[in-house]
């Protein structure tokens, strides 16, 4: 089955996660909801992609436990990958009193891999499902889990600066 919405999916995602990545890499204050905006946006998106992925699977056979669990793993290793991330953000306190944060060289590293790694784990699930793109449709999810995960231990680690 040839799908070339999986593509310019694929495309799009890509176009998200450099835009993340070139976004950590800049100075900014640490915000108390500012930095759930994003992934909340793209947690909408990734139930989408889901629901998509789900439904593209099912119209050609039943969707089987390991694409499922495979899914949920990949979720997992989204979060692990922001736990990660957020220990390498640099967080201090300017002259003025305002916290601030910045990726790092490895921040940026971990970004790389976490999207290695989704990809990695898309082929799987969507070798496993048979048919469809749950894997591909799914990294906006992966993106939502990974970046809300790390804002939300930034925000904590910066609550600690004297």
């Amino acid at each position: 089955m040839h799908n070339t919405n999986g593509g310019a999916t694929l495309v799009l995602a890509l176009v998200v996660v450099g835009l993340v990545i070139r976004q950590q890499l800049r100075t900014r204050p640490v915000r108390r909801y500012g930095s759930l905006i994003t992934p909340a946006v793209l947690g909408v998106l990734g139930a989408a992609g889901i629901t998509f992925g789900v439904a593209s699977v099912v119209k050609y056979h039943p969707l089987t436990t390991l694409p499922v669990v495979l899914l949920v793993a990949s979720l997992a290793v989204a979060a692990a990958f922001g736990m990660a991330r957020a220990r390498t953000v640099r967080i201090w306190r300017d002259p003025q009193g305002e916290v601030l944060r910045k990726g790092t060289a490895a921040t940026t590293g971990l970004w790389l891999a976490s999207v290695a790694a989704h990809i990695g784990l898309g082929l799987w699930i969507d070798h496993a499902a048979g048919a469809g793109l749950l894997g591909t449709a799914s990294v906006y999810a992966y993106l939502a889990i990974g970046l809300g995960t790390q804002n939300l231990l930034v925000r904590e680690r910066a609550k600690g600066q004297p």
